[in-house]
């Protein structure tokens, strides 16, 4: 099977949160700016992403928003970063995007920007664009199992049928996929959203109500670096990786 082009030029970098669980490394700098392995946390999914040949990369900003966006004025490397400015309102992940929508074209790529990972065969914006199918699906996420996951110790996200549709974990069980904080979004996921500050899980329960929502695993591992005790051991495993 011949491999397909990126189904995107475009990521989105969702970087607006206010890091309460990245304290106190978050009280005089954004989230987004702590540094990994010599590199801040957005440096590293621009990076990744400018390497996989995206071209076009939009960073939504809230808190400290000057710091994040003089960061990224003095980036010399792909992608191309244009800004979409929370400033006055924090939108959540979902309201986000919405502000944003006017910048990215259909579909886009949407990252977290508290996750470092390592490709597998394929990068993940080609594991994704392989797998995706603007027909049948609103969002592709990509999951990983616990078993390629670090630094994570919840009871995972989500389950996938043969087909690949999502489900959510059910109360109290474990769920064999986490979500990697990475997803390929059609703007029919956006449609009659909700005004102001909402959460992309709002449009991720339609879609799956409608057997829209689809997962990928990825044959990579990851890492989820939310906390400041995660930083270490994420160093740690970058270099042994």
């Amino acid at each position: 099977m011949s491999e397909k082009p990126l189904a995107s030029d475009t990521a989105m970098i969702l970087a607006a949160g206010l890091g309460k669980r990245m304290r106190p490394l978050t009280a005089s700098q954004p989230k987004p700016l702590v540094r990994v392995a010599g590199k801040s946390l957005i440096d590293h999914a621009l990076d990744k992403a400018g390497a996989a040949g995206i071209a076009h990369a939009v960073v939504n900003a809230h808190y400290m928003a000057d710091a994040l966006e003089g960061h990224l004025k003095v980036r010399k490397s792909a992608p191309q970063v244009a800004l979409s400015d929370e400033r006055d309102q924090l939108l959540e992940t979902g309201g986000g995007m919405v502000r944003a929508a006017s910048l990215l074209p259909d579909p886009f790529f949407c990252l977290n920007s508290d996750n470092i990972w390592i490709d597998g065969p394929t990068d993940v914006f080609s594991e994704l664009s392989q797998c995706w199918d603007a027909e049948r699906m609103d969002a592709l996420l990509l999951v990983v199992p616990h078993t390629r996951a670090r630094n994570y110790r919840g009871e995972g996200d989500f389950h996938l049928d043969a087909a690949g549709r999502v489900s959510r974990r059910r109360q109290s069980r474990v769920a064999p996929f986490i979500y990697t904080g990475i997803q390929l979004v059609s703007k029919r996921l956006l449609r009659d959203a909700p005004e102001g500050a909402f959460s992309t899980n709002v449009l991720w329960s339609r879609a799956i109500e409608e057997g829209r929502l689809y997962g990928v695993s990825h044959m990579g591992l990851w890492c989820e670096v939310g906390e400041p005790s995660a930083i270490k051991p994420t160093e740690e495993w970058l270099t042994r990786a």
